[in-house]
């Protein structure tokens, strides 16, 4: 046989070789992924398909066809998504800028600050703003003494409570990458713009804020995902006015024992995601925003 041939088949084993022991290196991390995503959403898939006689229907889906009900639920989730999303990036984005303008000493300082509320439990910080919201609480006590406003007003069992709460859990999530993006900008092309004879404002616009929009865009995307299938907060401080997606897969499940109508109201939900992740990847360069883009 030519040696030709023989260094060929030599390479052709020791690539299949490679692969082997790269798929033993990453086979326990793919038995982690079917545990926990693909068998259970197969089986969210599979459930939703199955009506109350045990059989094969799209009731559970024509039911949300028929039902008014259910778009004012899906418009609600999607309204709540929306406003927090929008009111984190007005608050977020300033203050990610501030601390990233900060000593390193402070920058930290502030840091912990944001952190902090994720060492506290989320139906604490929720019950919190309940207690700190209602009619005689905190806020309105305050605000009456400030002269505000003159009778106690309603920020709880609204939109406004349900707002408050949200925004309050979810600004983090959108604070920690904006200032990734914003501390890895070098403070050199400031300079270099300025040199140019640009004016702060002018330099900000024209280049600040195009190379920060990555973490920006980053965080928005993931504040608006979670916010999607968010529960307690919306829950408690919305009262049973608020009411959305994931709120009506609960009562599914515990009032009617209907796993069926839960499910797919989870299929539709998890679908709706993926399509805004998909629009989302039509206008944004996702791989720059997760980090696997230069």
């Amino acid at each position: 046989m030519p040696t030709s041939r023989v260094n060929e088949t030599g390479l052709r084993l020791d690539d299949r070789l490679e692969r082997l022991r790269l798929f033993g290196l990453s086979s326990p991390a793919i038995l982690l992924i079917l545990v926990v995503l693909v068998i259970p959403v197969g089986w969210l898939f599979y459930v939703s398909f199955v009506g109350a006689d045990g059989q094969f229907s799209l009731e559970n889906y024509q039911r949300m066809i028929d039902r008014a009900s259910y778009a004012r639920i899906f418009a609600t989730t999607f309204k709540v998504s929306f406003l927090t999303t929008g009111i984190c990036i007005l608050i977020g984005y300033p203050l990610a800028y501030f601390m990233s303008q900060l000593p390193p000493r402070l920058a930290s300082l502030c840091m912990i600050t944001v952190l902090l509320p994720f060492w506290t439990s989320l139906l604490v910080r929720t019950y919190a703003w309940l207690v700190l919201l209602q009619r005689q609480g905190l806020v309105n006590d305050w605000a009456i003494g400030l002269g505000l406003w003159d009778e106690p007003i309603k920020m709880v069992h609204n939109m406004t409570g349900t707002l408050i709460g949200m925004v309050h859990i979810m600004l983090p999530f959108l604070i920690l990458p904006t200032y990734g993006a914003m501390k890895s900008i070098s403070r050199d092309y400031m300079k270099a713009a300025s040199n140019l004879g640009a004016t702060p404002k002018t330099a900000f616009w024209t280049v600040f804020f195009p190379l920060s929009t990555p973490g920006l865009f980053a965080g928005a995307l993931m504040v608006f995902i979670l916010c999607l299938g968010f529960f307690v907060t919306p829950a408690v401080l919305g009262g049973g006015k608020v009411i959305m997606v994931s709120m009506k897969i609960v009562s599914n499940i515990e009032l009617f024992v209907n796993w069926g109508a839960a499910s797919a109201l989870g299929v539709v939900l998890l679908s709706l995601a993926v399509i805004v992740l998909w629009v989302a990847s039509r206008f944004l360069n996702l791989d720059q925003i997760s980090g696997g883009g230069h």
